[in-house]
């Protein structure tokens, strides 16, 4: 644990000293686009703080081959290099996104390609799923279904990433439970490779969001634009397929367990999702909105869930806060279920789905009661 927690330090450290300096050097040379309509923001602010996240991850990266406790991660480097290199294309392709606002179906393809990388090259697969010993049929279906999960949710995450400090405060939540959750699963089913790597990509995702996130708060000074948004969410479904892609149904099957531990066969399925729901919600919302109008799904537009929390009432930063609560509360009452689960606490699961209960009124409230007066009404489509 301790070295996992240098890796967050050295991380953040980084990844904030190298924010500093893409800030700068985007300043000087003028690298930040035009407001566009849907834009919150007033003044035009550098989109490349994904840049800084990236080379924040590989040093990191290069950082655990210096211990002996993350030997097992470079036994056979294939995926550790895969996963870099599939970080790597999806951040040159969101810089020039960010840059010079490449058509949806160029971003797409390589959204597609790079999950490529990761599931052929560094065989980080969905093979089976941990609910009552369902596996896939084959190894195409494997590779298919791989393929759809990393670039929903790459998409799911870039697509809230709306307001100042939104998509790097919700990944840093997100991701300090999911190490949380990975580091028990080691101890709770024996530890293997892939394990290990989750858990490390998610320490190393929580210290870039920690290092980016000072600048980045509101009034941002500099953006992780489509470059930091998608290398999250690639790194993200990364880590969670190498948790429930590679676990044996067997070991998880409901039909093996008592009551006590029933749920605990669903949660290792269902806490990598419950992690990103308000990212994946949005998603789906946004797709259903937009095929539902005859455009792609993919069209821009001003209906995000964040920009109806500032049609609410919300201040930018409430809207914030309010996306940070919802992200802590549902994550961490799964996370208390699993671990009741495991542990047998008298009561089981009750302790986390009574603090969920709780933590979901009190957000419910938090969302319609806003501190301010409605705001006036803001025009939601972009004009042709």
């Amino acid at each position: 644990m301790k070295l996992y927690l240098l890796v967050v330090i050295f991380t953040a450290v980084v990844t904030s000293v190298l924010t500093w300096a893409v800030l700068h050097f985007s300043l000087r040379y003028k690298l930040y686009p035009a407001i566009r309509e849907r834009d919150v923001h007033k003044r035009p602010t550098p989109r490349l703080g994904g840049v800084a996240m990236f080379l924040g991850v590989c040093a990191a990266f290069a950082f655990s081959t210096q211990f002996p406790f993350f030997a097992i991660i470079w036994v056979n480097p294939a995926p550790v290099l895969a996963i870099l290199a599939a970080a790597f294309v999806i951040v040159v392709v969101g810089v020039l996104d960010d840059v010079w606002d490449l058509d949806w179906f160029i971003k797409l393809g390589a959204q597609f390609l790079t999950a490529g990388i990761i599931a052929f090259f560094g065989q980080f697969q969905i093979y089976s799923l941990p609910i009552g010993g369902i596996t896939v049929g084959s190894s195409w279906m494997s590779f298919t279904l791989t393929l759809f999960a990393i670039v929903i949710v790459m998409n799911a995450v870039n697509f809230i990433d709306g307001l100042d400090g939104l998509v790097a405060g919700v990944c840093l939540i997100a991701n300090g439970v999911f190490f949380a959750y990975s580091y028990l699963l080691v101890r709770d089913f024996g530890a293997s490779t892939y394990f290990n790597v989750a858990s490390f990509i998610a320490a190393v995702l929580v210290g870039a969001c920690l290092g980016f996130l000072p600048l980045n708060w509101s009034p941002a000074k500099i953006f992780m634009g489509d470059s930091g948004a998608l290398l999250l969410g690639l790194l993200m479904a990364t880590s969670a397929i190498a948790i429930t892609g590679v676990l044996n149904p067997a070991v998880l099957d409901p039909e093996r367990l008592g009551r006590s531990q029933l749920l605990g066969a669903f949660i290792p399925i269902l806490l990598p999702i419950v992690i990103v729901l308000l990212p994946l919600l949005d998603f789906g919302l946004a797709v259903i909105r937009r095929m539902g109008a005859g455009r792609s799904p993919f069209s821009p537009d001003r209906k995000h869930l964040h920009h109806r929390l500032l049609d609410m009432g919300h201040s930018d930063r409430d809207a914030v806060l309010i996306f940070y609560a919802w992200t802590a509360i549902v994550s961490f009452s799964f996370l208390l279920m699993y671990i009741g689960t495991q542990e047998e606490w008298p009561g089981d699961y009750l302790l986390g789905a009574g603090f969920g209960l709780v933590g979901v009124v009190a957000c419910l409230v938090l969302t319609f009661l806003p501190s301010r007066p409605r705001a006036r009404h803001v025009p939601t489509e972009i004009p042709a």
